[in-house]
């Protein structure tokens, strides 16, 4: 019988797991990080994580598989170099870009209509200083049209939106790319797609951003080490943006970790304090959360674990640095 550890694992994600895995499998589901566990050794020689749990390297010797169930992989790229041996490491090709595009958009609407400004207006029943604006016409920056980005490009689209991308690879066909420096400027809303490589670490900090439009909403579904979130707030005051919404943050593991205890440091009174601007929307990098692409994960992570049990291997291997 193959023992696998869950780790990060949230209620409904575990219901779904469960219904998916087979007898075969004896698994276990924590809902904390690697790190808030902080064990000495790994509880079983196969683990699965998510984004935020950061393997250590002294447990390298004890493991023989890692799966991440989810489409992004940077965090499991070190563990090839830290093991001295060959891990398997594994990850999810495809399950949730259509629900990650989804709230990508979402949002770009609640800033665009100022909803948490109105939500906040209706004890009062004021209309004073919520007119918004529509998206019929607006410039939309795709930066990072890969599967979730070539969504966004069509919800965009879809709602009368001028949409341009920035990629250095140029896979959608009749679609306009433009370099990141001429978009910019050009742009009413900024939409970050990107995966967290060495190319794309902060390539949207403030440097970058303060030649975005005066005005321009940014929104990042990526991963936060793109966009460090003091450029942003810096960008908010100076208002050269006029809106965010993250679903991702740089530090995010410390940051959720720091929240979920309760912890109030500088870091987290800060972010907090950030929050409740009425031209800032923060969620717990949860865009991939969708009845449909939660079902989908579940069943992919099953098949991902049962692939590991009877060939050593993942369906989809993290590519080895």
């Amino acid at each position: 019988m193959l023992e696998i550890v869950f780790y990060e694992v949230f209620e409904e994600e575990e219901k779904a797991l469960k219904k998916n895995l087979s007898s075969k499998i004896h698994a276990r589901f924590i809902s904390k990080t690697i790190q808030e566990c902080n064990e000495a050794f790994p509880p079983a020689k196969f683990i699965s994580v998510r984004t935020q749990s950061q393997i250590p390297r002294s447990w390298a010797p004890h493991l023989t598989g890692v799966f991440t169930r989810s489409q992004g992989y940077d965090h499991l790229v070190s563990c090839h170099q830290a093991a001295g041996k060959n891990i398997a490491c594994g990850y999810i090709k495809e399950y949730c870009s259509r629900a990650v595009a989804e709230q990508a958009v979402l949002a770009m609407m609640v800033l665009l209509r100022k909803l948490k400004k109105q939500m906040r207006c209706f004890e009062a029943f004021s209309r004073d200083g919520l007119t918004g604006r529509e998206c019929r016409g607006r410039r939309a920056l795709v930066v990072g049209v890969g599967r979730i980005g070539e969504e966004i490009v069509a919800l965009a689209r879809g709602v009368g939106m001028v949409v341009r991308g920035v990629d250095p690879r140029r896979r959608v066909k009749g679609f306009g790319y433009v370099a990141l420096a001429k978009g910019l400027p050009w742009a009413d809303v900024v939409f970050c797609a990107c995966p967290l490589t060495e190319k794309t670490k902060a390539m949207l900090n403030y440097n970058a951003l303060r030649k975005a439009k005066k005005g321009a909403i940014f929104v990042n579904v990526g991963r936060g080490e793109i966009s460090p979130v003091k450029d942003l707030a810096r960008l908010l005051s100076e208002g050269i943006l006029g809106g965010i919404s993250l679903d991702v943050f740089d530090e995010e593991s410390s940051l959720a970790a720091s929240l979920r205890a309760r912890r109030v440091d500088a870091d987290t009174r800060w972010m907090l304090k950030l929050k409740d601007k009425d031209n800032v929307v923060f969620t717990p990098h949860n865009a991939f959360n969708t009845q449909e692409a939660l079902e989908t994960k579940a069943r992919l992570s099953a098949e991902a674990v049962e692939h590991f049990l009877r060939h050593g291997t993942f369906p989809h291997a993290v590519p080895e640095a």
